[in-house]
C-alpha cells in the first residue's frame, strides 16, 4: 500500500484565483505536543485573496520554492494527538495556522498543529460558524491589546471597518478596555454597529484620540489622528509612518488557543458573533475567491471538505 494522503490548496504561480490548485500531500503522524484535525470547515478571508494575488509574495514576505499553502483558521475534529497531547481523537476544536510564508494551510481535508494553538469547541456550537472566529476574533484581541486601557481623558475610539469580521470584535472588545467607541461603516451597516453599544459614522472624517484601522485604510486611517493619539493597523507587511507625534502600532496575529477558547465561550453565549454568508464545497474555493472579491457581504464564505 502507498502512503496515505489528503488533498490541499495551494498556488504555485500566485495569479489570483485561477491560480489556486488542489494537490495530494503526505499524511503523517503528529509529533510531541501537536495535533493532525480532520477539517470541517475553513472560511475564505481577505488575506487569503491577497496570497492567490501574489500581494504578500511581491512584498518578499512569501518565499517557497515550490508552493503556498492557502486558509488561517479552521474548525474540525481532532484525528490524531502527539505525545504529550491531552485531546482524545473525535474532540471537537478550532484554531488557527500563523504565519504567512509556509506551504500549507486550512483550505484542506487535514491539516497538523500545535495542539496549544487549538481551543475546544463548547457543546452546541456549529462547526461552519465557529470557523470564523479564530483569525478574526484573535486579530481584533490582540489589536485591542496594542491600544490598551483607555486614558480617562483621551477615549475616543473610532475603529474603521466596524461591520466586517474583525472590526465587529474590535468594537465590542475595545469597549470593555474603556474605550467610547465610534465604528465607521457603511450607512446600510449602521444597525449592525449601534447593536454592538458602539456609536456610527459613514463619514471618515474627524480628530480621534486613536484609530482602529481593521478596514486597512492605512494612512487615511492615520490621517483621522490627533496629534500624539495612537494607530493601530492590520497589515504588518505595509507599516505605516508615523506623523505628528502618533504612536503607530501594527498587529500580527499569532495562534492562542487559551485566547481562542476564551473568545469561543462568548459566541456560545452570544456576546459575539458568528457570521457565514454562504458554505461552499472545498473544491470551489476560486469560485469563493471571486465571489468574495466583488465585495458586500456581512460574512464570511466558508469552504468544506
Amino acid at each position: 500500500m502507498g502512503t496515505p494522503t489528503f488533498r490541499t490548496a495551494v498556488v504555485r504561480v500566485p495569479n489570483g484565483p485561477d491560480s489556486i490548485e488542489f494537490i495530494d500531500v503526505p499524511l503523517r503522524e503528529p509529533g510531541p505536543g501537536r495535533v493532525r484535525v480532520r477539517i470541517a470547515a475553513a472560511p475564505v478571508n481577505p488575506v487569503d485573496l491577497a496570497v492567490a494575488a501574489g500581494v504578500f509574495h511581491g512584498l518578499g514576505i512569501i518565499d517557497q520554492p515550490e508552493h503556498t499553502g492557502l486558509g488561517w483558521d479552521f474548525s474540525g475534529t481532532v484525528a490524531a494527538a502527539g505525545e504529550g497531547v491531552d485531546l482524545a481523537v473525535g474532540t471537537r476544536v478550532a484554531g488557527l495556522v500563523g504565519g504567512l510564508d509556509r506551504d500549507f494551510g486550512t483550505y484542506a481535508e487535514q491539516v497538523a498543529v500545535p495542539a496549544a494553538d487549538v481551543a475546544t469547541v463548547p457543546d452546541g456550537q456549529d462547526l461552519t460558524a465557529v470557523s470564523t472566529v479564530p483569525l478574526n476574533g484573535l486579530t481584533a484581541a490582540q489589536l485591542v491589546d496594542l491600544l490598551g486601557d483607555a486614558p480617562h481623558t483621551a477615549n475616543r475610539l473610532l475603529v474603521t471597518g466596524a461591520a466586517g469580521a474583525v472590526g465587529g470584535y474590535a468594537v465590542s472588545l475595545a469597549q470593555e478596555r474603556g474605550w467610547q467607541v465610534t465604528g465607521l461603516a457603511r450607512t446600510g451597516d449602521e444597525a449592525f454597529v449601534r447593536d454592538l453599544k458602539a456609536d456610527f459614522t459613514d463619514r471618515a472624517s474627524g480628530d480621534w484620540d486613536a484609530v482602529a484601522d481593521t478596514a486597512a485604510l492605512q494612512e487615511h486611517g492615520r490621517d483621522l489622528v490627533r496629534d500624539g493619539g495612537i494607530f493601530v493597523g492590520v497589515q504588518p507587511g505595509s507599516p505605516v509612518a508615523s506623523e505628528r507625534g502618533i504612536d503607530v502600532r501594527t498587529v500580527g496575529v499569532v495562534p492562542d488557543g487559551a485566547r481562542l477558547a476564551s473568545l469561543l465561550a462568548r459566541t456560545t453565549a452570544g456576546e459575539l458573533p458568528t457570521r457565514v454568508h454562504a458554505v461552499l464545497p472545498l473544491t470551489e474555493a476560486a469560485t469563493a475567491h471571486r465571489a468574495f472579491a466583488r465585495g458586500g457581504t456581512r460574512g464570511r464564505y466558508v469552504l468544506q471538505p
